[in-house]
């Protein structure tokens, strides 16, 4: 995970570039604490540390699950905004500036709205989003 996560870093320089000089920090969508132990690893922890190396800004986790979410695999459209609607808090110091988001796969856009949500409340003035996969099944 972690070579595809460097390769996957390399290009981020270059698709952030309209954004790169507001970014403040990155953040990765968290797994709540017993699904990270099930899995033994957050994809998108490791993805984010390497767009942050790449970027040379900090990488922040404080974004934290406030509860464990079923999984969204099956789940309608509606099922899944339902599912992580409040499930994100930040539990650093308050944010400020841009803040870029990072995700693994953006299926419905639920996950990644329900933590830009948690940011924003947090302090983030506005909240860019990279994921590095897009589930093409409609919802």
């Amino acid at each position: 995970m972690e070579e595809l996560a460097s390769e996957l870093g390399r290009a981020s320089p270059e698709i952030l570039a309209p954004w790169r000089s507001d970014l403040t920090c990155v953040v990765p969508i968290p797994l709540h604490p017993l699904r990270r132990r099930e899995r033994g690893f957050n994809q998108s922890a490791i993805l984010a540390k390497a767009v942050a190396g790449q970027l040379d800004i900090p990488l922040h986790d404080q974004l934290q699950r406030t509860r464990d979410t079923a999984s969204q695999v099956g789940r309608t459209r509606s099922q899944r905004w339902a599912n992580v609607a409040g499930a994100f808090v930040w539990s650093g110091s308050p944010l400020h500036g841009t803040v870029l988001l990072i995700d693994d796969t953006i299926t419905t856009g639920a996950t990644v709205a329900a933590g830009t949500t948690a940011l924003v409340r947090a302090g983030a003035s506005a909240v860019v989003v990279l994921a590095f996969a897009r589930a093409t099944e409609q919802f």
